[in-house]
């Protein structure tokens, strides 16, 4: 449709401008003057708060855009000068101010941005303080962004993420109603309400509504929206008897695709924390047999198992992994369910019997997983002048209580590898942060490069692309942290200066 462009108001205090990334060559918004680096400001006069509300908005048919042209303002000096803390003053850029504004139509197109960002007004934040929260757990020393507590229903609508509904508002929850925001990934971990409250401690003056934590009361309102759930199983709390009446319960609601189990994950940083243990191995079959008995009896009833155990939980209790067909299409992959199975679908590829040139390969993985990895590449050892070893590796910065693979860090390698010891070691790519070779603690492949004096690579998302990586140097397209939710808080542009978080806490919500 042809634009029509017209002048408009300053922009108030009420807009949360969101930066434009690109415009699209020959759309509505480039005919109208529009650049990258420009704000949207409202649309049909209405504040926009996340590309959710801005596509909504659009989806009306006719739409009006209110863009602004940030003028660069003035740098200004921090410190007062002529004191001892004159030579400590930094150069700071106050933002920018939004002077030339101007308007454009659409009817029924779209207008051709691409945000900087998904959320305009900044990530919602968690009103509870769970017992088992691992941001509460995490040691001093990494970048801010680690210790923010997200809890935001958008992000779990765009990208999977756990959320524990405790802190919407009224207007949130009609708003995911009128707009139909299904799924929802949702942290139930109880049915049972006083074990809830128990467990998660809300804070009240973070609660909007107060019916928003009656988890029963909103599964039950958001009925026309499908919900895949996950239990955080905490010994001696909420498994047993209280697994078995959640797992009936949330089998009974119409909207719940599924629930996930997962044990809770611990870190050695629990300072003035509740006293919670893991699991030990008879703990961990009791919850399995417990669920295996609801996995049996939903298959025959409804043709699904529903409620899926976390691969952490068949580790912890030394149980074989369920075959590939029983994760019905791995909707769960990244709460860790299934994973390991993923991993293994991929068979080895034909095999050489000796390499050119002999060639030692250390593959390092967590202490939970190394056995598994152990066995899955028995057969690569065959092969002549290749010297292979899977090698546990203790988690050095959370402690070894904290046994996944996707939370060790540069520092754990380095306490972990000898310099010169291999000609190539192989990391988890869950260990990466998305589109980069940086690892949680920041530290970079090619310094483990430059200080080990061997090749560094991620391994494969599955066994054979492992194999591939082992013998032909082939890059890994495996799983990496950071690529769902937590992919939004890595800018650095929020209110709250969220740069990233890491994967892994997604099933700690």
């Amino acid at each position: 449709m042809t634009t029509a462009v017209t002048a408009a108001k300053q922009p108030t205090s009420d807009v949360f401008p969101a930066p434009i990334k690109s415009v699209e060559a020959g759309s509505a918004a480039a005919k109208a003057g529009v650049r990258p680096g420009d704000v949207l400001l409202r649309v049909n006069g209405q504040a926009v708060t996340d590309v959710l509300a801005y596509r909504h908005l659009l989806s009306q048919g006719q739409a009006t855009l209110e863009i602004a042209r940030p003028k660069e303002a003035p740098r200004a000096m921090t410190g007062v000068p002529g004191t001892a803390q004159d030579h400590h003053r930094l150069q700071m850029t106050a933002p920018p101010s939004l002077d030339d504004t101007f308007t454009f139509d659409v009817e029924w197109e779209d207008p051709g941005l691409e945000f900087e960002e998904v959320l305009f007004d900044g990530i919602h934040l968690c009103a509870n303080k769970c017992d088992f929260c691992y941001v509460h757990q995490m040691p001093r020393g990494f970048r801010k962004s680690l210790y923010i507590m997200d809890d935001d229903y958008r992000l779990s609508f765009l990208y999977g993420s756990f959320v524990t509904l405790t802190n919407l508002s009224e207007g949130d929850i009609n708003r995911i109603l009128d707009e139909n925001l299904s799924p929802l990934y949702i942290s139930v971990h109880t049915a049972n309400q006083d074990l809830r409250q128990n467990m998660m401690k809300w804070w009240k003056l973070k609660v909007k509504d107060e019916k928003a934590v009656q988890i029963r009361n909103m599964i039950e309102r958001l009925e026309s929206i499908d919900l895949y759930t996950q239990i955080v199983l905490v010994p001696e709390r909420n498994d047993g008897e209280n697994l078995d009446d959640t797992v009936e319960y949330l089998s009974s609601r119409p909207n719940v695709i599924s629930a996930a189990v997962v044990p809770i994950g611990l870190t050695s940083h629990r300072t003035n924390l509740p006293d919670v243990r893991t699991f030990n191995r008879e703990e961990a079959r009791d919850s399995l047999r417990r669920l295996n008995v609801w996995r049996k009896k939903f298959l025959t009833e409804r043709g699904t198992r529903f409620v899926f155990p976390s691969d952490e939980l068949y580790l912890l209790a030394g149980e074989p992994l369920p075959s590939e067909e029983e994760y019905e299409g791995f909707p769960m992959l990244e709460n860790g369910v299934g994973m390991i199975r993923d991993f293994l679908t991929e068979a080895l590829p034909e095999l050489p019997a000796a390499l050119p040139e002999p060639r030692r390969v250390i593959l390092g993985t967590g202490t939970l997983f190394a056995e598994s990895l152990d066995r899955a590449v028995e057969p690569l050892r065959a092969i002549e002048g290749l010297t292979l070893e899977v090698r546990a590796v203790t988690n050095k910065t959370f402690g070894p209580v904290t046994t996944v693979a996707g939370l060790l860090t540069g520092r754990c390698f380095r306490h972990a590898i000898k310099t010169g010891e291999a000609d190539l070691l192989i990391v988890p790519p869950t260990t990466l942060r998305y589109g980069t070779e940086l690892m949680l603690d920041d530290v970079s492949l090619d310094e483990l490069r430059q200080e080990f004096r061997m090749d560094v690579r991620a391994g494969g998302a599955t066994l054979g692309e492992l194999a591939r990586v082992i013998l032909d140097g082939a890059q890994s397209s495996g799983h990496q942290w950071g690529m769902s939710a937590h992919a939004v808080k890595d800018s650095g542009h929020t209110p709250l200066e969220i740069e990233v978080a890491e994967r892994g806490m997604r099933g700690q919500a």
